[in-house]
């Protein structure tokens, strides 16, 4: 028996938060290596460059409408390009931690703004009850540590990079709704990580300091792993789900994953790592979790709709 529409797009939405559970570390690793924007920029075009490559050998189109080219690179400008290197100097002064609770209280937030700023959502009750518990549990879960002591100017700065890069993505995910009126996910996900990486490397190369003597690719067996790891996993099939999932869900309902890829991130840091998983833990995800499943619920008699302008 085959699954059901909603069970393969719940399916994909958990391996969406599986996979970007587990991506902090690979990005850690890869900023305090390479510096961000080739190390970005590289991973990047690579993954568009296969995303395309596959479609052509499967026989797809892989040409774009003229009329569609300017929203096209805003999306790979702003989800790709400035969010990538500006939340990875991020990280180069911020810990883990505080990045974390960052990403995942203004990710939901703030694809809803822009969703209901451009009119592709409306602001309902449920919405505003789930990114409620949302952040209350995120509050719970990473607050009392992310937020403890005194923070110097380069956290400070660090955090007001992971918020530009966070506003960037978001921005760039609500855009690319209407694009998949004419293109399939894997279309604009290799399109968009393509036209990303691109721009990144044409400013990186010239005018990021290191990145011509990085250009030697001796960056060590943990940066490269780190590179593979998120081409694979993180560039090219967390890609794919993502867009597949804006497309059918909308912006604010995909960005729920921000509320879920901590717990995942929290978890795997108990089995792999032996951190101690306390109460205050153990509630702050019951309530992230609530927080989601409060806003991927859909009542049976819901309408679906389609992409919005």
């Amino acid at each position: 028996m085959s699954l059901s529409r909603a069970a393969r797009e719940r399916g994909l939405f958990v391996l969406l938060c599986l996979i970007w559970g587990s991506t902090w570390l690979a990005l850690k690793i890869g900023a305090s290596a390479v510096p961000p924007g080739l190390f970005s920029g590289t991973r990047w075009t690579a993954a568009g460059a296969i995303l395309l490559l596959w479609l052509a050998l499967r026989g797809e189109r892989v040409r774009v409408r003229s009329d569609l080219w300017p929203r096209l690179i805003a999306v790979g400008l702003l989800m790709i390009s400035l969010n990538a290197v500006i939340m990875m100097y991020g990280l180069r002064f911020v810990g883990s931690g505080l990045a974390s609770i960052i990403s995942a209280a203004l990710t939901p937030l703030s694809m809803l703004g822009f969703a209901v700023a451009f009119g592709q959502e409306p602001w309902t009750r449920r919405q505003t009850m789930a990114m409620a518990v949302g952040l209350s549990g995120i509050l719970v879960l990473f607050g009392p540590d992310a937020f403890s002591g005194k923070e110097g100017v380069a956290e400070l700065l660090g955090a007001a990079l992971q918020i530009v890069g966070c506003l960037c993505y978001s921005a760039g995910s609500v855009l690319a709704r209407p694009l998949m009126r004419s293109m399939t996910p894997p279309q604009l996900g290799g399109f968009a990580n393509l036209v990303g990486g691109m721009l990144l490397l044409v400013f990186s190369i010239p005018f990021e300091p290191g990145a011509r003597q990085a250009l030697t690719l001796d960056w060590g067996v943990a940066a490269w792993s780190a590179w593979a790891f998120l081409l694979v996993v993180s560039s090219l099939a967390a890609t794919m789900i993502y867009f597949t999932l804006i497309r059918d869900w909308g912006a604010s309902r995909t960005s729920t994953y921000a509320f879920v890829s901590p717990v995942i991130a929290v978890f795997l840091g108990t089995v792999l790592q032996g951190e101690r998983l306390d109460i205050r833990d153990a509630l702050g995800m019951m309530l992230m979790l609530g927080a989601a499943g409060l806003a991927l619920h859909r009542p049976a008699k819901a309408a679906r709709g389609g992409p919005a302008s």
